[in-house]
């Protein structure tokens, strides 16, 4: 019963996002419609236009049809979407689908590698400061924690493309792999692929991982001073033990569900990254769609990051039960 639960929240929820773009689509001004009438009149050098051929082809582009009824509109773009088909880009003449299979990998493999560094590098460094509270590295640790948590990410990544590519010829400077190089599951290929993602993720890590130490730091020490800690150590149970098993896990706990709503930001986090690594993602994409007013690759992007975010968090309220015993179901801390 619980699960079902979420999935019925999950799915209305997905079907109030595409409500939202459809009316977005539909209001914006100079939309899909406009767009396209000014196209057809710059092809043709001339104000007469035919608005049954601009309706059929906003509706090529958007599966919205401007002549029919809005629940007919609404109907026909609902069920398109569902069934994977989100229109045409106008700018780039591909479908959108096509589009996004073609840039997602990429973004998701960025912003994957991204987070688990992040995740890994700040939850051991909080351990860490945790358990040398008050000494010269706890202290040096947050301020340059706190430092880095303040610089935005973008201009982590400009510093970082100046000093070791620009300067020093070192890592490249933009790209996913090597123009010319053979795409497979060659050693050569997939180490040219972490190659050329090594300064994009880095700029990530280097400005993120910081609050997870933070956080981290202030979760540990709150579980250090719990009488359960002190019941452990009086029980001759090992200090190792007690730190990994009792402290790590209690202070992971409530980290795990911001874990997977981070994925939300680092999607939004990539737009400005990849357009300064010409990393083609669907960061590079979105901007593009923007810039062109492409409003189908637009909306189709925007779908599939809150499709990727509402995955993520349901994932983390059906998961958080099994790794925290003391949830039981139905009763655990709430993701929506």
């Amino acid at each position: 019963m619980y699960i079902l639960k979420r999935l019925g929240q999950a799915f209305v929820t997905f079907i109030a996002v595409i409500t939202v773009t459809f009316g977005l689509t539909r209001a914006m001004p100079g939309g899909p419609a406009d767009h396209i009438r000014a196209q057809v009149i710059q092809s043709r050098g001339s104000t007469s236009v035919d608005m049954s051929r601009i309706n059929e082809l906003t509706e090529t582009y958007t599966n919205i049809d401007p002549s029919a009824p809005l629940h007919v509109q609404y109907y026909k773009y609902l069920t398109n979407v569902l069934q994977g088909d989100m229109g045409e880009s106008i700018e780039l003449g591909r479908s959108v689908s096509s589009l996004i299979v073609q840039a997602a990998p990429w973004t998701i493999f960025l912003l994957t590698l991204s987070i688990l560094l992040t995740f890994l590098i700040g939850v051991v460094l909080g351990a860490v400061m945790a358990y040398r509270e008050g000494t010269q590295f706890d202290t040096g640790s947050t301020v340059l924690s706190m430092f880095l948590n303040s610089v935005p990410y973008y201009i982590a990544a400009i510093f970082l493309v100046y000093v070791l590519s620009i300067q020093l010829s070192i890592f490249p400077q933009s790209g996913n792999y090597t123009v010319g190089l053979e795409p497979g599951l060659s050693p050569v290929f997939i180490s040219d692929v972490f190659y050329h993602a090594t300064l994009p993720v880095a700029s990530l890590v280097i400005t993120g991982f910081g609050g997870t130490a933070i956080t981290m730091r202030g979760n540990s020490i709150q579980e250090i001073g719990e009488d359960y800690i002190r019941v452990a150590h009086l029980r001759g149970i090992p200090g190792r033990r007690i730190a990994v098993r009792y402290v790590g896990r209690n202070a992971l706990l409530p980290m795990y569900t911001n874990l997977m709503i981070s994925v939300g930001f680092m999607f939004g986090g990539s737009v400005i990254l990849e357009e300064i690594f010409a990393y083609p993602g669907l960061g590079t994409y979105l901007l593009q769609a923007v810039s062109a007013r492409d409003y189908p690759l637009m909306m189709g992007i925007f779908l599939v990051i809150t499709v990727t975010v509402l995955i993520c968090i349901l994932i983390a309220d059906l998961t958080y039960g099994m790794i925290d015993p003391r949830v039981s179901e139905g009763e655990g801390k709430e993701a929506y």
